[in-house]
C-alpha cells in the first residue's frame, strides 16, 4: 500500500504542471494579497496591541460556542475593496458587535457547514467609512458585524449552492431572523437582521429561491474543476504571528 502511494506520488511529480490538476482557489477571487494569511500576520505584528484584541475576541467566540465554524482570523476581514478605499485589511470590531457575529456563526457552524462543508470568510466586519466608500448598503449589517460573507471550501456550482443554501434558509432562516444573499460566482452572504433573500436566480430566468428551487436538483459540481482537487490544508494558530 505505502509503496503504490510513493510510486503514484512520483508519477504526479513527475508530471508537466499543465497535465496536473489545478489548484482550486474559491476565494482567489475577492481577497488580494495583504488580505491572505501571510497579509493578516504581517497586519497583527505591526501594534503590538492588536494581538491582545484578537486575542481577547477569539476567547469571546470560544465562550459562546462559535469558535473555529471558520478561522478567527478569517473574520477580521474587512471588505474586499479595502485597498481601494484606503483602508485597513483587517480591523477588530468594536465589543458591542460582537454579539452580533455570534448569532450569524451559530447558524453557519448549525446548519450550512453540515450541508456544503467547510467555508472561508472573505468579509466581515466594515467601519461606516469603508462601507461608504465600498457602496455598502447605507443600513448595512456588516456595520454592525452581523453579517459574514463566505465562500465554500469543496468544489461545488453556483447552481447546486444556491439549491443547497435556499432549501436550509427556506426550511430555518426564518426561525432565525436569517438573511440569505449572492453575489457573483459562488460568494454569498448570511446575516441575522432578518428573513429575507437577495441575488438568487434561477438558471432559466426567475428570481428568489422558489425560482431556485422550482428547477430541481443542479449539478453539485462545477465542471469546470477537477472533483478530486483538494484545497490546501488548515494552518496553526493564527493568533500569533510567525517569525
Amino acid at each position: 500500500m505505502i509503496r503504490q502511494l510513493i510510486i503514484a506520488l512520483l508519477v504526479l511529480s513527475a508530471m508537466p504542471a499543465s497535465a496536473q490538476a489545478p489548484y482550486w482557489n474559491p476565494a482567489a477571487e475577492y481577497v488580494t494579497a495583504g488580505q491572505d494569511e501571510p497579509g493578516y500576520r504581517a497586519w497583527i505584528a505591526q501594534a503590538s496591541w492588536r494581538p491582545v484584541y484578537v486575542k481577547a475576541f477569539h476567547n469571546y467566540l470560544v465562550t459562546y460556542g462559535v469558535g473555529g465554524v471558520v478561522p478567527t482570523w478569517q473574520l477580521l476581514r474587512t471588505a474586499t475593496d479595502w485597498q481601494k478605499c484606503g483602508a485597513q485589511p483587517f480591523e477588530v470590531p468594536p465589543s458591542n458587535a460582537w454579539p452580533n457575529i455570534v448569532a450569524a456563526l451559530r447558524y453557519v457552524g448549525t446548519y450550512i457547514v453540515p450541508r456544503i462543508g467547510p467555508v472561508e470568510a472573505v468579509s466581515v466586519y466594515r467601519n461606516a467609512a469603508l462601507n461608504t466608500c465600498a457602496k455598502g448598503a447605507q443600513e448595512s449589517t456588516h456595520l454592525l458585524m452581523g453579517a459574514v460573507d463566505m465562500v465554500p471550501l469543496r468544489p461545488i456550482s453556483r447552481e447546486a449552492l444556491m439549491t443547497e443554501l435556499c432549501r436550509i434558509h427556506r426550511s430555518s432562516g426564518e426561525r432565525f431572523y436569517t438573511g440569505l444573499g449572492f453575489y457573483k460566482g459562488i460568494r454569498f452572504h448570511i446575516d441575522n437582521k432578518k428573513y429575507r433573500e437577495w441575488g438568487t436566480s434561477g438558471a432559466r430566468g426567475g428570481f428568489g429561491c422558489a425560482a431556485v428551487l422550482a428547477e430541481g436538483p443542479a449539478p453539485f459540481v462545477d465542471p469546470a474543476v477537477p472533483p478530486t482537487v483538494l484545497t490546501a490544508p488548515a494552518t496553526s494558530d493564527p493568533l500569533a504571528p510567525r517569525p
